[in-house]
């Protein structure tokens, strides 16, 4: 009697099944490649972002970056300022000048002239000569000392100042030093002008605002600026 086995369609259903799981390792392999690779090129990314290995690391830690600046550091940063300019203050002006004759009335012997002045006062404060007993770094917090604030220069356009009006008297002719020095006397009460608008107090405040946002990116938390 032959005997036949009824349910040859099980047995390789059973045997079949080894092959299928060998077969799932490739696509889990390919899944942990792909999401590797994601990882790095993020990371690539971040780093070329400009945020720096440190600033990830401390990201990935759930901490703040911390920047450590030395008190010659801040005093090097601080004197390549330099002149620092930091208010300009533009005027227009109408400076008068005149040359009288002590014999002769004006229209006889006079010489007068009106000047148009436009004209530019600078002013700012010179880091140049901030020393080391002037800056104080302790931690986090920083204090610093700056020189007091000047008059770097006081300019006439040229361009836009001009003759208004000149009268010569009948027996005289025109003094050709009057115009430059009206135009003297121009610039020294465009500086006057000037101070007296507090020039000098601006140029402070704009000076310790610019220094001030300056170390609050070396990653100072406190900045004290007198």
């Amino acid at each position: 009697m032959k005997i036949e086995d009824t349910h040859p369609a099980e047995g390789s259903a059973l045997l079949s099944k080894p092959r299928t799981s060998r077969k799932l390792y490739p696509w889990l392999l390919g899944i942990f490649a792909g999401v590797g690779l994601t990882l790095l090129l993020v990371a690539a990314l971040w780093l070329s972002a400009g945020l720096g290995f440190s600033h990830l690391m401390s990201v990935l830690r759930g901490g703040s970056t911390r920047i450590n600046v030395d008190q010659p550091t801040v005093v090097r940063q601080i004197q390549q300022l330099q002149r620092l300019e930091t208010v300009s203050y533009t005027m227009d002006k109408i400076i008068s000048g005149e040359h009288e004759n002590a014999y002769l009335p004006k229209f006889l012997a006079g010489d007068r002239l009106l000047l148009v002045v436009h004209g530019e006062v600078v002013g700012g404060i010179n880091l140049a000569g901030l020393g080391p007993g002037d800056v104080l770094v302790k931690g986090q917090k920083v204090s610093i000392h700056l020189p007091a604030a000047e008059v770097f220069s006081t300019r006439i356009d040229n361009a836009r100042t001009k003759v208004y009006s000149r009268d010569t008297g009948l027996f005289s002719s025109p003094d050709p030093n009057l115009e430059s020095e009206v135009r003297q006397e121009a610039e020294r009460q465009l500086q006057q002008a000037a101070l007296q608008d507090g020039i000098l107090k601006t140029a402070a405040d704009n000076a310790r605002t610019t220094i001030s946002s300056m170390l609050q990116g070396f990653g100072f938390r406190e900045v004290d600026i007198r």
